[in-house]
This record gives structure tokens, sequence and C-alpha cells, in this order.
């Protein structure tokens, strides 16, 4: 019998199963296929490397600006399908999960299939086994959300990509947010016609609406279709040479015809076959329900990761899983709450966040609000990148950063800066001050600060500059 057992062998499974092994914790964990968990296998880690590759295709149109005599390169897809294994594989060698957790003196059971609950202390694995435990962490992750209507199982979903033989010549994507944008983004660099039908009024509907706006622009202007407020997606039907989807919007039926259609309409925890009634354990919709201890309804049972629901972020998971971990094997007092949480996507151009939107914020606090746009950054009239902005909101009582959101080139490291000045509860003054190596696109924070340093009226300022329309946006500003 284990003092713990572990389910799930993702990010926030091994980070669990690690953490209670040093609080001397007697513990096993069971992952029923590979180890690795979705991002490494089939999310985060390939579609990186899919958009590394549509970086180099678009950097290559800049060779003859900088004296590099060459063509355009021609992408061999089956190559570059080949290559995101060879790095998923890559990657678990450098992990090597299995060495460490059992170095660590964690017992591993991987390819343990399905496991379910029999009662709150005891699973059964896929071949039968049973394991008896005081305390349990479920850590199972979650997979893509599938639509039901008539020809669903003609869609693909993400972890379809890898599988594909060849590049379509035009993909449909079912949702805008992260994921869709992303995949679209990088299939459209390849050459592929990217159309993404949306429910709601824009596309990334969950960030800031000026990176909203800004990948909105720039997808269309690179030829991305972008069909936002749809009302349902009815059917698929197949011809000899297309599938055609039928969707509609204002009340009527539309059809668009694709290669592929892809699926990109949420996230849900992999609850099934968990017989998670037995063992008290409650659910909410498609995630299973716990406080801010990452305990469940039964209290000797927490979880962590995405079949919470929460914040479906590796970053996240890692963090819940050491809250859920200490507080099985401590007792329970640790608590998290997600209020930093710097994320974004790898479109092009990039966008990143943390914090709160403009919108949420003006609900709650008095702001001060400054957005400077990339042209103003040297490094990004020296790199040719000048598309983007950056978003910086802050209290006018406390001077504290609120939220900060950022779109352009390097916009996910940039957005980095401004959440660790967040955790450090820094004012913005501090920030302003904050001297950031030239030239560098991180430097647009320092720009947006000092800008809002102004406009709080901190620095000091002659009357005939305070009644100047727009304050210099120049790298160089001049300061007192």
């Amino acid at each position: 019998m284990s003092d713990l057992i572990v389910l799930g062998g993702g990010p926030s499974g091994v980070t669990a199963a690690i953490r209670a092994r040093e609080l001397g914790a007697n513990v096993t964990l069971i992952e029923r296929a590979r180890m690795g968990g979705t991002c490494t296998n089939d999310g985060c880690v390939p579609t990186r490397v899919l958009a590394k590759a549509a970086r180099l295709l678009r950097d290559s149109e800049q060779f003859t600006e900088y004296g590099l005599q060459s063509s355009r390169p021609e992408l061999d897809f089956e190559f570059l399908i080949k290559r995101t294994q060879k790095v998923v594989y890559s990657i678990h060698e450098k992990k090597q999960l299995l060495g460490r957790l059992r170095d660590l003196g964690v017992q591993v059971i991987s390819e343990a299939g399905a496991a379910h609950f029999i009662d709150a202390t005891r699973v059964e694995l896929g071949n039968g086994q049973q394991l008896k435990a005081e305390k349990f962490i479920l850590c199972v992750g979650g997979r893509a959300r599938r639509l039901d209507f008539p020809g669903a199982e003609l869609a693909s979903i993400h972890s379809d990509v890898w599988s594909l033989k060849k590049l379509p010549r035009s993909v449909v994507v079912v949702g805008g947010a992260a994921t869709g944008c992303q995949l679209a983004s990088i299939l459209e660099a390849f050459g592929t016609q990217a159309t993404i039908l949306e429910r709601g009024p824009r596309i990334l509907g969950l960030e800031d609406e000026m990176v909203s706006k800004v990948i909105t622009q720039s997808f269309q202007e690179r030829g991305v279709t972008l069909v936002p407020e749809i009302e349902t997606v009815e059917r698929i039907d197949q011809d000899e040479n297309n599938l055609i989807l039928t969707y509609r919007k204002g009340g009527e039926a539309l059809q668009i015809a694709a290669d592929v259609v892809l699926l990109s309409t949420g996230w849900v925890g992999n609850l099934t076959d968990l017989n998670l009634e037995v063992a008290g354990v409650e659910t909410v919709g498609p995630y299973v329900r716990v406080d801010d201890f990452q305990r469940t309804s039964a209290a000797n049972i927490f979880a962590a990761g995405d079949i919470t629901g929460r914040m479906m972020l590796v970053q996240s998971a890692n963090y819940e899983a050491l809250t859920a971990a200490e507080n099985a094997v401590l007792g329970v007092g640790a608590r998290l709450k997600h209020q930093i949480v710097p994320h974004g996507g790898f479109t092009d151009p990039e966008y990143g966040g943390v914090g709160l939107t403009e919108a949420l914020a003006r609900k709650e606090y008095d702001v001060e609000v400054t957005v400077v746009p990339y042209s103003d950054l040297d490094r990004a009239v020296i790199d040719g990148y000048p598309v983007g902005m950056c978003k910086l909101i802050v209290s006018q009582q406390t001077h504290r950063i609120l939220g900060a959101h950022v779109v352009g080139e390097q916009a996910l490291e940039v957005v980095q800066i401004a959440a660790a000045g967040m955790a450090a509860d820094m004012w913005v003054e501090q920030l302003a001050e904050l001297q950031i190596a030239y030239p560098t696109f991180t430097s647009i924070l320092g720009l947006a600060a000092r800008r809002i340093v102004r406009q709080l009226g901190v620095q000091p300022l002659s009357p005939e500059w305070q009644t100047l329309a727009e304050l210099p946006g120049a790298e160089w500003e001049a300061r007192s």
C-alpha cells in the first residue's frame, strides 16, 4: 500500500510525484499510456516545431533585404512532420522521466491502461491489478472537445495533424481561441488557405481586445478568412474532392469546402472511466471540482492540471501539482490562486498577456493605460518586423501593474518581464527606471512604463510640455 497514488504521467503528475517523494511519501505514479502528457507528445512541443518552420519561411522573405541572394525555400511537409516526432523523442530523452522518477524512489507503472476507482482508497488498472493508497492526486489531463453533429467523424482535431501525409490545400478551423489561431497561422504560412469560424464576436475572445484586434488585422492581411458570430456547425459532408462544412450564421445555412476541417472547440477533462462517483469525487461539467487547496470533495483525493478546468496551461499545472502534493502529504494548508499567469500563443505575430485585460481592470479599478506600437521600437525597425503593440495597465491609486498585453515579435518573452514585476509587487515607476538592454524587443515595456509615469503626473514636466497633444514615443525620450 502506498501513501500516495498519482494518476497521470504528464507535467502535473510528474511534478506531484516528485514533490511528494521529496516530502518523504511512499509514492506510486500510474500512467495509462505514454509518459509526458499531451503537451510533450502532441501539443505544445510538436506545435512549436511547426511554428518554428513557419517563422523560418517568413524570415526567408527578407533574405534579399539583408543581402542574402537566395530564393524562398520549399516546404517538405512530410519531412517536417517526421521532424516533430524526432523532437518529441529528443524531449523524452532529455527528461528521462521514467529513470528519473525511479531513481527518486517513485514506483512507476506506465502503459497501465485506463484506471478506475473501486472505492475511495483503491484503484484498478486496465490489466485488473488493484492498488491501494491513503491519498490520491488526479493528474489525468484533458483532451480536445469533439462536437456531436452529422459527419463529425470526418473532422480532425489538433492531434490528427501529426498523421497528415501531405499539406492540405485548404483548412477550416472551427474555433478561434489559442489552438485554433496557432494552427491557422502556421498552416497559412505553409501555403494553406485558412478559414476560422468563431462563435464569439472576435477571435481570442479571452485576451485583451487589443490583442484580438492586432491579430485579426494581421491574419486578414495575410489572407486568412475570419467568420465571427456563427451560431452552429450543422454537418460535414464529403464529395470526391473536399469536405463540405455547413454552418449557420444570421439564421442562414452557409457552406464552405476544404480539404480538412479542424475542430478547436475547447478542452475537457479526462473523466471517462475513472468511476469518480464511488470515490465521492464531485464533478462540474467535464471537470473535477477543487478548492484553492486543490482538494476535491473527497477528503483524501486531490487534483491538478487540465482535469480541474482552472488554468489549463503547463506552468499552471505544475504549481497546482506542487500545492496538491504538499497538502496531500503535509496536511491542508497551502493555497493557490492563479493571479499572475503569463501566457500567449505562437501565432504570427506572437501574442502574450498577464494579469487583467483592460475591460476587466476598468470594472474594478481606476486605471491608467498606455499603448506603445512596435514601430516606436528601434529593434522592430532593425529586424523589419514593426507590427505589434504593447499595452500596460496600471492602478492610478497604487501605481501597481494590473496587466500587460503584447502583440509582436517575441511577445511571449517580453511579457515575462511584466509578470516578474507584478510578482514582485513592483511600482510602475520601478519598471520605468529599469535599465533594459538596447536594442531589444523587451525595451518596449520600459517605453510603456515611462509613458505611464508621465501620464500619472509623477515625473516633473514643464507646463509647455504638459500641453503637448501627444508625448514623444522615441526610444531615447528625454528624462528629467
